[in-house]
């Protein structure tokens, strides 16, 4: 088991620069949780985290759901966005004023103003989850920045660069730590490696991951 007394995140807020326009906000999202975790709870319960397929056919180790205007999706059809949850055909729950708070916030706190997302990707990682190196490229304006909640145990952030075979840096994440990406480093290729086992005090032996974007 890991030891969170090592990697939780109750570190003084800080900044640390991935690149240009990419930075990490340790601790930034701490005021928040509360709030957040009382929405996530809220969004499982219309929309309930779950498996996806990818295009290939296989089932992603992640679990997932969305809230906002449009939810990201994933099936033998391929990527996409929609304005409904397959699962039941409804929209996806509205974006709780607390989160678009948070997103807005941290936007602002890295130099992304005026930054409104209209979705909101909610990942639940368990130990051995993991996130294949990729690109967010489904949105329609990709000049608006991608901002990253994590919360509960600690993971490994991968962030590549703009060729799937750059070597991608390591970069631990805690609970409360906000990643922000956008401007030149917007398509840089990202990822989580496989979760080591951990407990934290709040979430349990889970990583849930809120990741906002302007999509449509």
């Amino acid at each position: 088991m890991m030891n969170l007394d090592l990697f939780d995140s109750g570190m003084p807020e800080g900044r640390e620069s991935l690149g240009r326009d990419a930075l990490v906000l340790r601790g930034f999202g701490l005021p928040f949780v509360d709030a957040v975790l009382a929405a996530v709870d809220y969004i499982e319960a219309c929309s309930p985290f779950r498996h996806m397929q990818t295009r290939r056919g296989y089932t992603m180790s992640v679990a997932l759901t969305n809230c906002g205007r449009l939810g990201w999706i994933s099936d033998r059809a391929g990527y996409r966005y929609s304005q409904t949850d397959p699962l039941n055909n409804k929209a996806w729950p509205e974006m709780p004023a607390d989160l678009l708070r948070l997103a807005t916030q941290a936007a602002d706190a890295a130099g992304f103003r005026g930054f409104e997302p209209d979705a909101c990707l909610i990942n639940s990682y368990l130990p051995g989850s993991k996130m294949a190196l990729h690109q967010d490229r489904n949105e329609a304006d990709l000049t608006q920045p991608i901002v990253s909640v994590s919360l509960g145990i600690p993971a490994i952030f991968l962030f590549g660069g703009h060729q799937r075979s750059d070597k991608p840096a390591r970069i631990p994440l805690f609970h409360g730590d906000i990643v922000v990406w956008g401007g030149e480093d917007r398509m840089r290729f990202h990822g989580i490696m496989p979760l080591k086992a951990a407990e934290h005090p709040r979430v349990g032996a889970r990583r849930i991951n809120l990741t906002f974007r302007r999509a449509g």
